[in-house]
């Protein structure tokens, strides 16, 4: 057996956490990863690794051996990308994950620009407010917004985002305009399912942290439900900048309580691991970053 195929095998399983995991990383079968590991354990006359029905950890031999295959991978991996970033074309499928909303009014457009760049590039692109297992789902890379990106995911930021408490002039004139956030109580809120506090809205204000619990008109797993539900006049959104930017600057929509400060969010490229990342997904994030070094929204 190869044993450089061996030591790839044994470092994708560390790296992902599991034996399915890193046969997808590698492209191949659970059945080859998993021999390719027993083999390389026999060889070195040592167990590398500890298995269970519920999950992987190091032996001491693993933890030591993990370390050297690892400095010798990346090594190899920043030689031949070194050498491929100068001679070779990315090429292949690229499959990516990306927020509903954000996707259409931020990301469609972006697509068609790096396929002219990249003409053996391919993409699949799904839309999904979901957060998918880019592993078990077989995803190349995922755009996330939230706080902070997977603790067991590699994130880079694109960009940020706030969260703004905003109404249409009417709805206020209508209400009256909040003034603490304890007034949403009296008020008609829109509320997004997946938001992570879900109706506990909370703000950072003059006195410090404010939570309060708000009882929704409307429930929805959707931005635009939530912007459009604002707009004809039905309530209160907290909803990202980057979807009401638009709306805030032609007046459409309102920003309430602007000395309480909700969240602000990262957009993140997330993958799954840094070793062995391919050309087209390398240029792929590169061309995100360089896409949102100025938002549209904060402009």
């Amino acid at each position: 057996m190869d044993k450089f195929r061996e030591m790839q095998s044994f470092a994708a399983v560390v790296d992902v956490g599991s034996f399915v995991g890193a046969a997808h990383v590698l492209d191949t079968s659970k059945a080859a990863v998993s021999r390719h590991v027993a083999d390389l354990e026999e060889r070195l006359g040592v167990r590398l690794l500890n298995r269970t029905t519920r999950k992987l950890s190091l032996t001491d031999d693993g933890q030591t051996f993990y370390q050297h295959c690892s400095e010798i991978l990346e090594a190899l991996n920043q030689a031949e990308g070194e050498l491929s970033s100068r001679s070779a074309e990315a090429s292949g499928l690229v499959r990516v994950s990306a927020p509903f909303t954000f996707g259409v009014l931020h990301l469609a457009t972006l697509w068609g620009l790096f396929l002219s760049q990249h003409p053996k590039v391919t993409l699949d692109v799904s839309l999904s407010d979901r957060a998918v297992d880019l592993v078990e789902e077989g995803y190349d890379l995922a755009i996330r917004i939230s706080r902070f990106p997977h603790p067991t995911l590699i994130g880079r930021k694109l960009a940020s985002t706030g969260m703004v408490l905003c109404a249409s002039p009417t709805y206020l004139r209508k209400r009256g305009t909040p003034q603490h956030p304890q007034d949403l109580v009296k008020h008609d809120v829109i509320s997004y399912t997946y938001w992570s506090s879900r109706d506990e809205w909370q703000f950072d204000g003059p006195e410090g942290a404010v939570s309060v619990k708000t009882t929704p008109r409307i429930h929805t797993n959707s931005g635009d439900t939530c912007r459009a539900a604002a707009l004809l006049h039905q309530g209160i959104i907290l909803q990202p900048s980057f979807l009401v930017g638009d709306d805030l600057r032609s007046g459409n929509l309102v920003e309430i309580m602007p000395a309480y400060a909700s969240a602000e969010l990262g957009i993140y490229a997330v993958y799954t691991s840094r070793k062995q990342l391919p050309l087209k997904l390398r240029h792929l994030i590169d061309f995100l970053g360089e896409s949102f070094h100025r938002p549209a929204w904060t402009r």
